[in-house]
Formats: C-alpha cells, structure tokens, sequence
C-alpha cells in the first residue's frame, strides 16, 4: 500500500546500546524548528515548551465528545477548542498483541498535534461526537495501522488522565492481530513488534505518549 514503513533502519527500540529519547525534554532549538514558519496564535495551533507540541491541530473542525468528571457526555465542541481549552474529552486505546505475546508500539509522526515523535504502545484516537469508544478504536486502528478483519476488543478499563496537553476519559483496549500492517503516513512514521519486557522497559526511559504510559503501566502493574 501507499505509504507503508515498518521502522527504517537504525537500532532497535530495545537493541543493547541503544539510547531512549529524553521524555519531555525539548531544547531551544527543537522548539524553534518546530515553530519556525507555523502561525501559534490562537487555537489551531499548540505549543507548550517541554511537552513537545507545536504542530497545528489535525482536522480542526472535526466534532468531539466533551465529558464531565464523570465521563457523561455534555456536548460536542471542535477539536481545535478541545485543544485550545484542553476540554475533557474522550479517547480510545488499543494495545495490539500479535500470538506471539508481542505487543505493537508505533511511532507516531512529527507534525501530529499533541506528543510528536512519541512512541505509543496503545494507540487509537479522539473519540467522535456520537460515536462509541468501540467503534472508535476499530475504526482508528483500521485506518492508523491496517489492524482489521475478525478483530475482537477486549475492555480492560476506563481512566482518568490529565496533564498541560491533554484531559482524556480514557478506555483501554486490547487484540489479536499479525498482519500485515499498512501505515498511515499522515499519523504513523513507524511501528515495531516487541516483547513485553522491552514495552516495559520503554516506559520507565523512553518518550512515550503519556496517557497511553499511564494505561499500559495500570495494565501491566509497573509502578509509576
């Protein structure tokens, strides 16, 4: 397909000697390369130092489900104010096993709009107004990674998450799936199988998108 890349080449996630990407950290000049030519005014546009988002917002006029504290819709409102009031908001996750035991971590791209260049162990995405966590998360791995077929969800659990970015009602996932993947080029600039030791490690040293940090940790009991 079109746009398919299964990680480039260069060490491995977990290869020995590899360095995991500082989290959170961004320089100066990251910020301003991030920056340089974007117009950061107002809500179509995000850019917080040492969150790594400066990237415009993706389908901005796109209507999301806005939550209350306890996770009841009470309004659709765009993705471009969702992110600029950072309104709670619905998110699925997905982890994605294959019969291996491996997990799917993906890469996401460097101009999405939250997290770029982060990698993501349960990926899926903004939850739609009127649309159900489960069809989201079908519908965004489908589209992501070319996860699709007899794919059966299994809910784990839902959660809260917040942080300078970011304030999800969050619901976790997981399948079966081996391929093949096919990756969307406007969201995915990479995606790797690993073993469960190497995500865990992953989420104590490398840069994770961390609302999906803080669900696999839950899943999996590593201490945060």
């Amino acid at each position: 397909a079109r746009g398919v890349r299964i990680r480039g080449a260069g060490a491995p996630f977990g290869a020995r000697g590899a360095r995991w990407p500082t989290p959170w950290a961004v320089s100066l000049g990251e910020h301003r390369r991030y920056t340089r030519g974007r117009d950061t005014k107002g809500d179509r546009s995000r850019c917080v130092l040492g969150r790594m988002s400066c990237n415009a917002v993706q389908n901005p006029n796109e209507l999301v489900a806005v939550v209350d504290r306890d996770n009841n819709v009470i309004e659709g409102a765009t993705r471009a104010r969702m992110r600029a009031e950072n309104l709670t908001h619905r998110c699925s996750y997905v982890m994605v096993f294959n019969d291996k035991g491996e997990m799917l971590v993906q890469r996401r791209v460097d101009f999405k709009e939250t997290y770029p260049h982060f990698y993501d162990p349960a990926p899926g995405g903004v939850v739609g107004y009127g649309e159900t966590y489960e069809a989201n998360a079908l519908r965004e791995i489908d589209e992501e990674m070319g996860v699709k077929g007899d794919i059966r969800l299994v809910h784990h659990f839902d959660f809260s998450f917040k942080d300078a970015l970011s304030s999800v009602w969050g619901r976790l996932f997981s399948c079966t799936f081996n391929g093949p993947l096919a990756l969307q080029e406007s969201e995915v600039e990479s995606a790797e199988w690993m073993d469960v030791e190497s995500v865990k490690d992953l989420l104590k040293t490398g840069k994770v998108c961390p609302d999906s940090a803080f669900a696999v940790k839950k899943h999996f009991g590593v201490k945060f």
